[in-house]
């Protein structure tokens, strides 16, 4: 199986007309969302009730870890330890557990956390204070990918269940992974697509790297070779899940209905489709 979808569904003018209701429109174009919000602020449990409520049975979320969770920032100044953060952010999430409606929690490291002994443990202590449920791990530094520690941080990802994220970005000198195809779980295959704006990513003069990064348009010819990269996977996992990161100008969500296209796609159990009714 292979699903598609984007990051947030907050910013997608393509696919969405009504300002109120930009969940239920996204839901009925796509079948899964990435939830940006969570690595900012551990989300209320009515608010995660409410996204419940708005979506279809079948409908999947990929919620970011919190922050204080991927080390982007301290615990000291709000919580009593990270065990602390770990318990209140799936507590906080179980209403979506246990309704089945989160497909993987997203833990995405900053540039910073490298290929140590140090955070090789905590990768396990990751591990450890999730339980069992689904997790994957996409890596911003080289090292665990050079050529001493590529096959180690692989087989350290299968032995923990969790799933390494496959990153489409491009090749800066020295703040981008390798695009590595490979699979960790036998459950889920992840592909994050960031695009392949290199001053962007470079980030020289660049005034906000933010909205620079992403800002891309996957050509034909790139979302081709993608499909392979994709049924490839497909072929190691039950599911394989992209999520389209290119949206600082509009492209995902375009982007994301090519490439459905190229591969054949439909997707069952989407939200209804409001009718225009002056087309």
């Amino acid at each position: 199986m292979i699903t598609i979808g984007l990051t947030g569904w907050s910013d997608h003018d393509s696919i969405q007309r009504n300002r109120q209701r930009k969940l239920e429109e996204y839901a009925s174009h796509f079948p899964v969302v990435e939830l940006d919000t969570s690595f900012y602020a551990i989300p209320s449990k009515q608010n995660i009730a409410q996204w419940i409520k708005k979506t279809p049975k079948s409908f999947t979320f990929i919620p970011k870890a919190y922050s204080v969770m991927t080390l982007h920032r301290s615990f000291e100044e709000d919580f009593n330890s990270m065990e602390d953060v770990f318990s209140i952010y799936t507590e906080a999430f179980s209403p979506m557990i246990e309704s089945k409606k989160v497909k993987t929690f997203l833990f995405q490291f900053p540039p910073v956390f490298d290929c140590t002994r140090k955070n090789v443990n905590y990768i396990r202590f990751v591990r450890k204070h999730m339980g069992r449920l689904p997790l994957s791990v996409e890596f911003r530094n080289q090292s665990w990918f050079s050529e001493v520690n590529r096959d180690h941080t692989l087989n350290l990802l299968t032995q923990l269940d969790m799933t390494h994220v496959v990153v489409d970005q491009p090749q800066t000198p020295n703040n981008s992974v390798p695009k590595i195809i490979a699979n960790t779980s036998s459950e889920l295959s992840f592909v994050r697509l960031h695009g392949r704006n290199y001053e962007g990513w470079l980030g020289e003069n660049v005034t906000d790297w933010r909205a620079e990064r992403t800002l891309y348009n996957y050509s034909l010819e790139e979302l081709e070779g993608m499909k392979d990269n994709v049924n490839q996977l497909e072929k190691e996992s039950k599911e394989v899940c992209v999520i389209f990161n290119n949206n600082s100008g509009g492209h995902a969500a375009p982007n994301a209905k090519q490439l459905q296209s190229l591969l054949g796609l439909s997707f069952d159990g989407l939200g209804p489709q409001q009718l225009d009714l002056f087309l």
